[in-house]
């Protein structure tokens, strides 16, 4: 190599160096794994360090089918031996975990932070322990929650858990597997309402069959008597249907699940039935004469309150021909 050409390839190198140090000590310019666009961990359950998100997925308000427990072989496949049937918004997110670390390390990391969070384990298993059941690779419920590959010949460890909150429990699926943890997180909670309004047609129908007709679409925020606006269509309606018929006079009950003691949802849902009225006759003209205002608690249930989903369906306001 001639001395010039020798000079400008030294040159050449040494700035090369010099830049691979300046871009490494200050943290740009060398390629980082990235997160799956859009992705972010979720608020209550945050990623082991130095993982990465490679997959995520959110429905506001989907099913979950929650397994609790093993893997078991009937006839000829395989399937969970318990599961739970969950509605709410579901959170799966798939992260790419650090190749240096165990799973074993990474398992115990997240055990401790859901424990300290406030949350109840219901079911635990460890595949190299033999404790989660038959191989197989699988589907349904299983594949779904990322224990697809928990079988024979795939080391994994999984978690099910669950927080209890008065506004709605919170469950969580988590499956460790090699460099790669599957976190699933359902937020139980009925589904959004007053997307499709029953109209006065439909109220005057059931009215007229029954004696009363269950309202969904009227919203208050948890222990509160205070109407929210999203409540407005549900409202007009039962306003057009008092102004067809002005002879229709109303019991506008009030219904709550048994969330709380007995007295306070007593008191609650007769506040919310008399907030109900206020509404029809100052926003829309209805005579305070033509509505009682009445409450009756958790003690006319239409569904069980031992879940989620049928407290949901115990909350709501009734119109009941007098």
């Amino acid at each position: 190599m001639k001395p010039l050409a020798r000079l400008v390839f030294r040159t050449l190198a040494s700035t090369a160096v010099v830049f691979l140090v300046l871009a490494t000590s200050r943290g740009f310019a060398l390629a980082q794994p990235k997160d799956y666009p859009g992705s972010k961990d979720h608020p209550m359950i945050k990623r082991y360090p130095g993982s990465t998100i490679e997959g995520y997925r959110v429905k506001e308000f989907d099913e979950y089918v929650l397994p609790l427990g093993k893997l078991v072989r009937r006839e000829n496949t395989v399937v969970l031996e318990k599961t739970e049937q969950l509605e709410g918004k579901v959170t799966h997110i798939e992260y790419k975990t650090p190749k240096e670390r165990s799973m074993l390390e990474i398992f115990r990391n997240y055990e401790m932070a859901l424990k300290k969070a406030g949350f109840q384990a219901l079911f635990t298993c460890s595949n190299k322990a033999g404790t989660c059941g038959e191989g197989g690779g699988g589907g349904g419920p299983a594949a779904e929650a990322g224990l697809g590959y928990y079988g024979t010949g795939w080391e994994s460890r999984y978690i099910a858990a669950k927080l209890v909150r008065p506004e709605g429990d919170v469950y969580v699926a988590l499956n460790v597997m090699e460099e790669v943890t599957h976190l699933n997180v359902v937020e139980a909670k009925p589904m959004q309402t007053g997307l499709v309004t029953v109209d006065a047609a439909a109220m005057a129908g059931d009215i007229s069959r029954t004696g009363h007709v269950a309202i969904y679409g009227i919203l208050f925020d948890f222990n509160k008597a205070d109407v929210k606006p999203e409540s407005e269509p549900a409202i007009k309606e039962i306003a057009k249907l008092l102004k067809q018929d002005p002879k229709l006079k109303l019991h506008v009950v009030g219904h709550t699940d048994n969330v709380g003691d007995l007295k306070s949802n007593m008191d609650l849902s007769r506040r919310r039935a008399s907030a109900v009225v206020k509404a029809l006759a100052s926003k829309h003209g209805i005579a305070v004469a033509r509505l009682s205002a009445e409450g009756v608690g958790p003690l006319s249930p239409v569904a069980s309150n031992r879940t989620d989903e049928g407290r949901a369906k115990n909350r709501r306001v009734e119109l009941v021909e007098q």
